[in-house]
């Protein structure tokens, strides 16, 4: 179940409350009102019995109770009911239009009075409810008179439904005025949760970030409590937004620097790349000597290609390197293959492209090394006899079209924990993919800002043997004709 919002725990919980009051204030009030009405009902029994005292000793217990009301002074609801000492009865009351009406035989049979002395008590009669009566003796047996309740357990009801129906309206004015009173208390409080939801919105993990989203100065009072949430959270979206710009500006520093640095670096490497070059040329060279060149050239070589790798980096999260055109995936796809084909021929390679032209806006450059990095990746971390397939096809319609490339292999896989790190920069693969050779660790970091320039998303999917890099472009739509 979904939790109930605080404005709905705190309305139920005043209504709760509420409710429970009037439930106890109109028990209490029918107790005591019951009470008192019953002790009244009882008074008027007594001064009933005691006003017609003179009257029932001149009646013999024998005589028709009927007729004997008719003679008596009595009120609506009024009944009398004489009994012999050898136990017959004859009994009448008053109904509501004031007609002296007989108990019937039944109704006689059921009733139970042999209680004798001064107090009241109850009567129950069948069709005709309950009777407060009081016991009077006379010549040859007994009169009991008394009153209908009626009268008693009407007002008990009316006050009940009154309470009920006073209850529900107040019960409504009341949800009604909380309902209005919680709504603009908690206002401020709705405010802060959409001027959080603004900023969670904002891709705040790269590039220039400003965060202008504030809560209003009127729901952010420091003077009261909920504004006080308010006003902390402006104070912290400041102090976030520095951090922002403060790291906005040591990443471009950091970007300048590694350019800067990169850029001197390829003059010193071309040299030493040069010398050592030249001074192998020389036959006079000991072969501890040219050993030891040719390392040197190879390690240039390589630091070359990784200050290259940085350079280039470094220019692309600038914005610069790239130069659009329309350029058509196909045939670089297939020259890629061609040419991996060459360099690893311990591994099966295949290439699958529809028939048409699959174009892209892009750079034709950069958008071959997205295809070499990717299965220079696939040859260097998977072993021999390992088949690694490359495709290239349409997905989508109209302006939907999307350029799909994939680079498959049936290899050993990339760990699970590692996934999600493979294009950060000098990532490494784990031991089941680790390179025969050295590598910088920058390769899939290449491809995923290259991508990324060109409004592309690279995704990667691995379980042993079955392994898939998946890159998709904007395309131009298949030409219908």
């Amino acid at each position: 179940m979904r939790p109930l919002s605080f404005q709905a725990r705190l309305m139920l919980t005043v209504f709760g409350f509420v409710s429970l009051i009037f439930v106890v204030v109109a028990a209490v009030t029918s107790v005591v009102l019951n009470n008192v009405l019953e002790e009244r009902l009882s008074q008027q029994v007594r001064s009933s019995v005691t006003e017609s005292h003179q009257f029932l000793q001149a009646v013999d217990a024998t005589a028709d109770a009927a007729a004997v009301l008719r003679q008596i002074p009595a009120y609506r609801g009024t009944i009398l009911i004489l009994e012999t000492e050898d136990g017959a009865r004859t009994g009448a009351y008053i109904d509501s239009h004031y007609d002296v009406r007989r108990l019937t035989d039944a109704q006689l049979e059921d009733l139970n009075i042999s209680r004798h002395g001064p107090d009241t008590f109850t009567l129950s009669l069948s069709d005709l409810g309950e009777y407060r009566v009081q016991i009077d003796s006379i010549r040859g047996g007994s009169a009991a008179m008394g009153q209908s309740t009626d009268d008693v357990r009407s007002t008990i009801g009316q006050l009940l439904t009154t309470i009920t129906f006073t209850t529900a309206a107040g019960l409504f004015v009341l949800g009604a005025a909380i309902t209005i009173v919680i709504r603009q208390g908690l206002k401020p409080l709705r405010a802060v949760a959409e001027t959080a939801q603004r900023v969670a919105r904002q891709p705040l993990d790269q590039g220039s970030v400003s965060i202008d989203e504030r809560v209003p100065a009127d729901q952010a009072d420091p003077d009261t409590e909920i504004g006080q949430v308010g006003a902390a959270l402006n104070t912290l979206l400041d102090h976030v937004d520095a951090s922002l710009d403060a790291r906005q500006r040591n990443e471009e520093r950091m970007r300048r620097f590694v350019a800067d640095a990169s850029h001197e670096l390829r003059t010193p490497l071309a040299s030493i790349r040069g010398y050592s070059e030249l001074s192998l040329r020389d036959p006079s060279l000991s072969d501890t000597t040219g050993q030891s060149l040719e390392r040197i050239q190879a390690q240039s070589m390589r630091m070359t290609g990784l200050v290259e790798d940085l350079l280039l980096l470094a220019r692309l999260d600038e914005g610069q390197e790239l130069v659009y055109g329309a350029v058509d995936l196909t045939p670089i796809v297939v020259e890629s293959v061609a040419d991996q084909r060459v360099a690893g021929t311990d591994h099966a390679w295949r290439v699958e492209v529809d028939e048409e032209p699959v174009v892209v806006a892009g750079d034709a450059a950069r958008l071959h090394q997205v295809i070499v990095n990717l299965l220079a990746n696939a040859r260097t971390h998977t072993p021999a006899g390992t088949t690694v397939t490359a495709s290239l096809t349409h997905e989508g319609t109209g302006s939907a079209t999307r350029a799909i490339l994939r680079v498959h292999d049936d290899g050993p896989g990339v760990d699970p924990s590692l996934q999600g790190e493979l294009f950060t920069r000098f990532a490494r693969g784990d031991r089941s993919r680790a390179r025969a050779t050295g590598g910088t660790g920058l390769g899939l970091a290449i491809v995923k800002a290259i991508v990324d320039a060109h409004h592309g998303e690279i995704r990667v999917k691995s379980t042993p043997g079955d392994t898939t890099f998946e890159v998709s472009l904007p395309a131009k739509p298949v030409d219908p004709s």
